[in-house]
């Protein structure tokens, strides 16, 4: 392999790694919209928006890879759980920001009893540091999210769907649940 080769591959798989990720963290809001398109007539929108997201033709001739209202909706209602839980990353992502990146405006000090502290620069490298982790591991579980919804939104364009991703789908909401319920105990 040539190294303009790797430097090609490499923009691209940047490019589909930000679209994933941005994909998952709009799963929330897509459904919702999805929801009252659907209510409101306009199938045809959704199901294009649907269908370049998960990869498929939107002008596929094939009944089987067109799905029609009801099953937009049905599409739409099981993304919602996954767009909730999507919300768990992005507010760690948003916590990088203002606790990690701009530590020293959110706290004034005194450091004293801050990780990293007593100055107000180990007190910014600890949080950043541990900030930064936490944001790679966010987008980490975003990708992830990303990949269960597609394999989730077989269904809807006449794919098999194994039985591991929709036993997934609880299982990880309910983990979901007990994590924000812990976080906000801790708080």
């Amino acid at each position: 392999m040539s190294s303009s080769t790797a430097r090609g591959a490499s923009p691209v798989a940047s490019r589909r790694f930000v679209s994933r990720i941005g994909h998952a963290a709009s799963l929330l809001p897509a459904s919702l919209i999805t929801l009252g398109l659907v209510a409101a007539g306009r199938s045809d929108r959704a199901r294009a928006w649907w269908a370049r997201v998960d990869g498929q033709d939107p002008a596929a001739p094939s009944s089987a890879r067109r799905p029609g209202a009801g099953r937009l909706a049905a599409h739409a209602l099981m993304s919602v759980p996954l767009g909730l839980l999507a919300l768990v990353p992005v507010g760690v992502e948003i916590l990088f920001v203002l606790r990690g990146v701009l530590y020293p405006v959110v706290d004034h000090g005194p450091y004293d009893h801050s990780w990293g502290g007593p100055s107000m620069a180990g007190a910014w490298a600890a949080h950043f540091l541990v900030g930064l982790a936490l944001a790679v591991a966010g987008l980490g579980v975003l990708w992830l999210l990303d990949r269960l919804h597609f394999r989730l939104a077989g269904w809807t364009w006449g794919r098999k769907v194994g039985a591991g991703a929709v036993c997934a789908l609880p299982v990880l909401c309910a983990a979901g649940v007990v994590l924000v319920i812990a976080w906000t105990h801790q708080l």
